[in-house]
């Protein structure tokens, strides 16, 4: 039986997305990066998240290329970094990007933080790369509810995605139920918080149950919320258990469990470091 998970949602303008993918934030070494996303591909993810600042997309495309998967059966993702932010900054941003992934078009484009005074023109040119079909899907990410209201005022195409730092520590409801009251989906990064709760007594007692992992267990809370999650790992015996949970699924009391241990708890930095002048 397979064992990965390979269920997709869709987005406002009718794409599929995989709701689970490969982050590949903080991998820097280019062949142990080039061997995890590999891996991945071989063992049947279908989604990659990657951005400009992770330096690692020449890899991520390499490893699409060496994977012989047909294009439109994977769904790729990267990210304006800050210091390239505004209009025309964007667009250039976005070419050096598609040349680095060898790829004719991204299925889905995000502005990576919100920098304060640019990050509506930078999702005007994302909104212009949509329109010339250079992306499937607009999105932003670590964007709060005020920034998605300044957006909203002003965009031709809503944002279809919001990527933003979530986990059991931190269940971001507000943000959530705004995005779902304005058709946008949301993918957790960081989505085991770090590791920092792996060893919760909660968690390893559902996994008990179940026969899995607390990371498994977390991972498989975020998709039966309705998230996306795109957890990192280098590892292949951690690549795959990561996916490994097709097999089963949380009681309704186990999913609130889960999320009573919210205590609005970051591991990264808070977006509004970026929303200063």
């Amino acid at each position: 039986m397979d064992l990965i998970y390979q269920k997709q949602v869709t987005l406002a303008n009718g794409r599929m997305m995989p709701q689970l993918g490969l982050g590949v934030y903080k991998m820097t070494n280019p062949e142990e990066t080039l061997s995890a996303i590999t891996y991945a591909l071989e063992v049947g993810y279908r989604a990659i998240d990657t951005a400009a600042i992770y330096e690692n997309e020449e890899e991520t495309g390499e490893a699409i290329v060496y994977s012989g998967i047909p294009r439109d059966q994977l769904f790729i993702t990267s990210k304006v970094w800050n210091t390239d932010q505004g209009y025309d900054e964007t667009l250039r941003a976005f070419e050096k990007s598609l040349k680095k992934l060898k790829l004719d078009y991204l299925d889905l484009y995000l502005t990576h933080w919100p920098v304060a005074g640019k990050y509506q023109d930078t999702y005007k040119a994302i909104e212009r790369l949509y329109e010339e079909k250079l992306i499937r899907a607009t999105g932003v990410s670590n964007h709060h509810i005020h920034h998605l209201e300044e957006i909203l005022a002003r965009a031709a195409v809503p944002p279809m995605v919001n990527q933003i730092e979530l986990h059991p520590l931190l269940t971001q409801v507000p943000l959530r139920s705004f995005c779902q009251q304005h058709g946008i989906q949301i993918t957790s990064w960081s989505p085991l918080a770090r590791g920092r709760i792996l060893s919760d007594e909660t968690l390893v007692e559902i996994g008990r149950a179940h026969g899995k992992t607390p990371a498994q267990v977390i991972i498989r809370w975020h998709l039966q919320n309705g998230l996306l999650a795109i957890p990192k790992s280098v590892t292949k015996e951690r690549i795959k258990e990561n996916a490994s949970i097709a097999d089963f699924a949380l009681t309704q009391e186990e999913m609130l469990r889960i999320g009573a241990l919210n205590k609005n708890e970051r591991t990264g930095t808070n977006p509004e470091k970026y929303d200063e002048a």
